[in-house]
């Protein structure tokens, strides 16, 4: 599994009620996601900058999801491109259902840690 964390500056002057407002907008869009795993919407205490982490199978199904024209609409938005990193999502503890689970070795991890190894598709 793979983390994307994407940052960027909230819009200058917003509330949180406004980014609220703003990111209700996409719900539909990221509900019709189908590779999605989940998204959760973050915006920092002081509200300079707002973030999602999002849960995908792979890192090309975060990149189909957040292509260039994507990237342009958050740069009109916000006036700045976001920031975007990738994580090995490889453990996850679940306190509400009392569960853990632990997953395999994503293949962009495997190829960056060993690159005589062929990623797996």
């Amino acid at each position: 599994m793979i983390i994307e964390l994407v940052e960027f500056n909230s819009p200058k002057g917003w509330s949180r009620a406004q980014v609220a407002e703003e990111a209700r907008h996409v719900i539909p869009k990221w509900q019709a996601n189908k590779e999605l795993l989940r998204k959760h919407f973050l915006l920092e205490l002081n509200g300079k900058t707002g973030a999602g982490v999002y849960i995908w199978p792979s890192i090309e199904a975060a990149r189909r999801a957040h292509d260039e024209s994507w990237r342009q609409s958050v740069i009109k938005r916000t006036g700045s491109a976001p920031t975007i990193r990738y994580f090995d999502l490889f453990l996850l503890i679940d306190n509400e259902p009392g569960i853990f689970t632990e997953y395999p070795d994503a293949a962009e991890i495997e190829a960056f840690f060993d690159p005589q190894k062929p990623a797996r598709h």
